[in-house]
């Protein structure tokens, strides 16, 4: 979302924003929008005007009352205009409804870095870590090498629940925990308050972080309430409608949940397998920050999660999102990718995200800077680690031929095995 004033100053730099997000469809928009926002202005104008005839008659209707006139006239005129102004704020109050739902489909202004084009065929690929690895024999898949060892039952979590779920047991179901507990402990050490957040959040909350579409494709409901996707939704909640102090930034948080997701839509979901499920295990990170820090902080989440994945002795890349591949909330984006052995390919493990004050305008988040100015805060966010794509990452790069895995060190004494499975 963009504020009404920069449509109002440069529509041209709105309308060129566009074009690059390939969303012409949405030129038209800015013209309707800058055609209610002078018609609104009018309004408000009016509304004005009206308000500066009730003082003036209110003086005369006093003048006139001291001096013994006649005020009928002006009593008649006093007893109009509170009606008028009601009819006049009606027009003014649906107008400003219809230019704030516009304004949040025009997509946020791209950093100036950001490659342009139309899909996600064509990202661009920033830097590649790590080589994947040549196996000596055929290399088996997660759900193989999870069968196998015992670890992994889809029959009886399709019997009970359907597709999309999984019965995770024994030693990957303590590899598991070992990861939510090294991702925990890896942000604490980089400054992240540590949070454990609600599980289910009111549709406003929602409304701030996606379009009714993908709440749509994505969220479960249960009664007036949604399971949340991912953790960062409730974090960024917390400060919906507040304003703070520009001491108090920036505000770094991290959270650990369960998330829950219908994935309706082109990605669907796997029939069986960790990689897209309906629920699953995230340690997030969110960042709330004066705007001058924006960018050095998407710096700094995107160096994390590269610092996180090495540990593990991943091969991964970063893969930065074009224009078109970005969603309309976001300023900049990418998306670290790990190797897939079986594949030969590599596939989105975690996705760093810079909305600058897109998002903080939806939700009303505003700070005090130094100088007594309100502003909105900037908001990054980015995903520290998805354990179910983590652990088909692990099964699949440190598998050996007989079916057991090796335990990156990182995560040995969490676990307290250098070895899993099969010997």
């Amino acid at each position: 979302m963009i504020g009404i004033d920069i449509l109002r100053e440069n529509p041209e730099s709105i309308r060129e924003n566009i074009r690059k997000k390939f969303q012409h469809h949405k030129l038209k928009l800015v013209d309707d929008l800058l055609k209610k926002d002078e018609s609104w202005r009018k309004l408000k104008y009016q509304i004005d005007l009206l308000r500066a005839d009730r003082n003036k008659i209110s003086k005369e209707i006093s003048e006139a009352k001291k001096k013994g006139k006649d005020d009928k006239s002006l009593m008649k005129k006093a007893k109009e205009i509170p009606g008028k102004i009601l009819e006049v704020e009606k027009k003014a109050d649906k107008l400003y409804e219809e230019i704030k739902k516009g304004l949040v489909e025009i997509p946020n202004t791209l950093h100036k870095d950001v490659p342009i084009g139309k899909d996600d065929k064509e990202n661009k690929i920033r830097e590649v870590i790590g080589n994947p690895i040549k196996f000596s024999f055929k290399p088996r898949n997660h759900i193989e090498i999870g069968e196998m060892n015992g670890w992994l039952d889809f029959e009886s979590s399709a019997e009970i629940s359907g597709n999309g779920f999984y019965f995770m047991k024994g030693d990957l179901a303590l590899l598991n925990q070992a990861l939510i507990s090294y991702a925990r402990d890896f942000m604490v050490k980089k400054g992240f308050l540590y949070v454990e957040p609600p599980l289910m959040i009111k549709e406003d909350v929602l409304k701030g972080v996606y379009t009714q579409k993908e709440i749509e494709s994505m969220a479960y409901k249960t009664d007036d309430l949604f399971l949340i996707a991912t953790s960062e939704h409730p974090m960024i909640g917390m400060f919906i409608g507040k304003m703070m102090n520009h001491i108090d930034l920036p505000i770094k948080m991290t959270a650990y949940s369960m998330c829950f997701r219908k994935e309706i839509g082109s990605h669907g979901i796997n029939e069986k397998g960790l990689w897209r499920t309906h629920q699953f295990n995230k340690q997030e990170m969110i960042v709330i920050c004066h705007p001058d820090d924006s960018w050095k902080f998407y710096e700094e989440l995107l160096k994390f999660s590269k610092e996180l994945f090495k540990n593990l002795e991943l091969p991964i890349r970063e893969n930065e999102s074009c224009s078109g591949d970005l969603s309309d909330l976001k300023a900049k984006g990418a998306d670290l990718e790990v190797y897939r052995p079986c594949e030969g390919i590599y596939q989105e493990i975690t996705s760093v995200t810079n909305m600058t004050d897109a998002q903080a305008r939806l939700l009303g988040i505003k700070f005090v800077d130094k100088d007594n100015e309100k502003k909105f805060v900037h908001t990054l966010n980015n995903t520290a680690i998805a354990t179910s794509r983590a652990l088909v990452a692990i099964l699949e790069n440190h598998q050996q031929e007989d079916g057991s895995v090796k335990i990156p060190k990182v995560l040995q004494p969490y676990l307290g095995k250098k070895v899993i499975g099969k010997r």
